[in-house]
Order: structure tokens, then sequence, then C-alpha cells
């Protein structure tokens, strides 16, 4: 028997409702389920060169590969296999927690021209970030980040400089406290690296 306008009403009413209430229950049973501590990553403030250049770098979010495209801690095993850390995430998505502490450390090295694309600044230099590396080997029991970075000319696009920055640093403990503070200290050398040559280059 063929439903009436009436009745389709009310069948398309009840499948949204049913859809609706799946959504939330799904909300809860993520939010109950989410026990992670939360770290941050920090921008150097000492032994940085000054960096007052001469003009605004724009500073893209970094670009990455899925696995390190998230809030998780990356672990490599002695095979290989890229695993999360079960109990520990990072205060936000890796790419944007890295601009975020670029911008900063350029800033701690006395530069203000530096900004986001969104800030509407009108910039002298691009730059282009891309993460290749940020985990912990357990095979080596070290933290190991690497960030390729290039230099644009605004406007042209023309590369001006280009570098790979890499530390490594001890992990004392492969947990959420002892993976990010040897990471922190990992990004700590390389931002550090990362300043005396935008000084030098921009």
């Amino acid at each position: 028997m063929p439903l009436s306008i009436f009745d389709l009403r009310l069948t398309k009413r009840a499948l949204l409702s049913g859809a609706a209430t799946m959504l939330a229950l799904g909300l809860a049973g993520c939010g109950g389920a989410s026990n992670l501590s939360t770290f941050d990553l920090t921008a150097p403030r000492s032994g940085l060169r000054h960096a007052g250049g001469r003009g605004i770098v724009i500073i893209s979010e970094p670009t990455a590969v899925f696995v390190f495209d998230s809030e998780r801690i990356v672990v490599r095993s002695a095979r290989g296999e890229l695993t999360y850390l079960p109990s520990a995430q990072w205060s936000d998505r890796l790419p944007k927690l890295l601009q975020s502490r670029m911008i900063q450390t350029l800033e701690n090295a006395g530069r203000a021209a530096v900004a986001r694309p969104g800030d509407r600044l009108i910039g002298a230099y691009q730059l282009v970030v891309d993460i290749g590396a940020f985990e912990i080997r357990e095979d080596t029991r070290q933290a190991v980040v690497e960030v390729a970075v290039k230099l644009a000319i605004a406007g042209s696009g023309a590369i001006k400089a280009a570098r790979v920055f890499a530390a490594t640093m001890p992990v004392t403990t492969i947990d959420g406290a002892g993976a990010s503070a040897a990471l922190d200290a990992a990004l700590a050398q390389v931002l550090t690296d990362f300043s005396g040559w935008i000084a030098a280059m921009a």
C-alpha cells in the first residue's frame, strides 16, 4: 500500500530523530572513552639569534603525512610500525601547533614581522614547511624531529633558500611525559637553528 504524504513526513521525522539520537550517543561514547593526558610544545626563549628582519615572513601551516597530521604522539617500533601512544596527545594538531611555535620563536628572537596567511598582511617572504619526522624511535630510544623549510619570495614564488632542520634527544621513558619532554627538547634545538637561519636569510 503506497504511503501518503503525511506518512512520508512522519517516516522522515522518525529517521532524522533516530539519526540525531545515534549521533548524540556516539559523541557521548567518544567523550567517555577519551582519557588521554594532554601535553604541549614550547618555543625557545634563550640562545636565539636576533632576527629583526627585512620584511614580513608569512608562515603557512606545515604539511605532513597522515600519521603526523593529528594530535597523537607517534611511536616507531623496531620493525618500522607506526603507532600512537595509547594515553597521550598534543594540545592541538601537530602541524597547527608547530606553526604557532615557529611564529613564537621568531617573536622571541625579536622579529615582530611574522604572521599566518589568514592575518591579511602583505608578506615579503612565504615560509613553506613540511614535517618529515616527529616521533619516538623505540629501537634507539630517541625522539626524532625533522622539518624541511623553504623560504619563498612573495609574489614571484621563487625559492630563496631551503634547509632541513633535524635533531634527536634521548627518551627516558616511552610514555606521555617522557616522550613529550624528549620531543619538546628536540624541537627546541630545531627551532633555535631555524631562528638563526631566518635571521641570516630574511
